[in-house]
């Protein structure tokens, strides 16, 4: 129990490290004033912030939804949901300084599809506590990302996944064509074994995690009762999600680090956001069990974070898969893309004591290549 529960307080550590220069920029209206913007294109700063916005509170969201109440944990809560209602307003408000860009070029709709996610996770914290105000210009921030039209891959679900928002914000002309399209075209693109191609082909990285099969599975929990065909969808979503999240577990090593595969590698620990959403979901599939995720999970946390120039001397993000390594970074890779690490922070929406912080476990690399009994691996009949 003590080993579960040092866990928990590392991770909130980490999480709140890498948030609060992010939340408490955007607080005081300050961030394009001091943030620094890595990357390779001069065109960056158009679009970084949004990015260090929507893709911070993705990871952080469950937590500030359904974290602790009370004590030293729920008093950090309470701070960081505060500062992130903050950041939503300052990020959307038209006479903000720090006002972002929804409109213009196409990476806005990214990002604002991130935002939109981390209001279904949060929809308490993130919607329903914020000022009228700032939902009317949040809802037009959204609307806005319809000037541009997505390309044809995991892209599609960026549309989609705003849509459910306004959706569920009770917007009356939100776009149920945008959904459709987006989930008809994933289920095309079904390449077998838990596994989607981005677009029709199949890529080796780490997308399946980082967007396809997290905004599959929040999208037709949020708008699947809006048409039976789609509802029809979740249980075939939801074990395609649980195969890829066994895949994901057996990738961790020993020694938790894991294949530098694919682009994206600067999204760092990012790469596990399914196994992280099957976790908070309740729904690991057999035979993981919840502390061995954790365990593993935390092992990879600490070989990546804790790698020197991680952090530059302000707290912000570098470009980097282990420290500082900005070669690695594409030239779609900013300084603001990096926050997209924070969704493997989404278990901390469970509760202190539920199983996942309970106990230890080794997962499966370690307990395979320490000569000791482990499960056989088998694929997903096709679905």
């Amino acid at each position: 129990m003590t080993i579960g529960k040092n866990d928990r307080e590392y991770w909130i550590h980490t999480m709140i490290r890498i948030a609060d220069p992010v939340l408490g920029a955007l607080a005081e209206r300050r961030l394009k004033a001091t943030m620094p913007v890595e990357g390779k294109l001069d065109d960056r700063p158009n679009y970084t912030h949004l990015e260090a916005l929507g893709r911070l509170l993705a990871g952080i969201a469950p937590w500030l939804e359904t974290g602790a109440a009370d004590g030293e944990e729920g008093e950090r809560r309470k701070r960081t949901a505060m500062l992130a209602r903050e950041a939503i307003d300052a990020g959307t408000d038209p006479s903000s300084p720090d006002y972002m860009n929804f409109c213009d070029g196409f990476q806005p709709i990214v990002d604002a599809a991130f935002m939109a996610h981390a209001i279904l996770r949060a929809p308490t914290e993130l919607w329903d506590k914020l000022e009228e105000r700032v939902r009317r210009n949040t809802v037009a921030a959204l609307k806005a990302t319809r000037m541009r039209k997505p390309f044809h891959n995991n892209w599609l679900l960026f549309a989609a996944i705003i849509e459910t928002a306004l959706y569920r914000m009770g917007e009356s002309d939100w776009d149920p064509m945008r959904v459709d399209y987006a989930l008809k075209q994933h289920e095309q693109w079904y390449v077998g074994d838990g596994t989607y191609g981005d677009g029709p082909d199949y890529h080796a990285d780490y997308y399946n995690s980082f967007v396809i099969q997290p905004m599959l599975l929040d999208i037709v929990d949020k708008a699947g009762e809006c048409y039976g065909e789609w509802n029809g969808m979740a249980e075939r979503i939801r074990s395609r999600s649980q195969r890829y999240a066994a895949v994901q577990e057996r990738l961790i090593s020993p020694e938790g680090t894991f294949p530098p595969l694919g682009r994206s590698l600067a999204y760092r620990f990012g790469a596990f956001q399914t196994l992280a959403q099957m976790s908070l979901r309740r729904e690991l599939p057999a035979p993981l069990i919840p502390a061995q995720v954790r365990c593993a999970l935390t092992a990879v946390i600490r070989r990546t974070i804790e790698a020197p120039g991680t952090f530059d001397p302000g707290g912000w993000l570098t470009i980097g898969f282990c420290g500082h390594q900005p070669e690695i970074g594409e030239t779609y890779i900013s300084t603001g893309s990096l926050y997209l690490c924070s969704v493997v922070f989404l278990p901390l929406g469970l509760p202190a004591d539920d199983p996942f912080w309970c106990g230890e476990a080794e997962w499966t690399s370690r307990r395979a290549w320490s000569g000791n009994a482990f499960a056989i691996d088998s694929a997903l009949r096709r679905s």
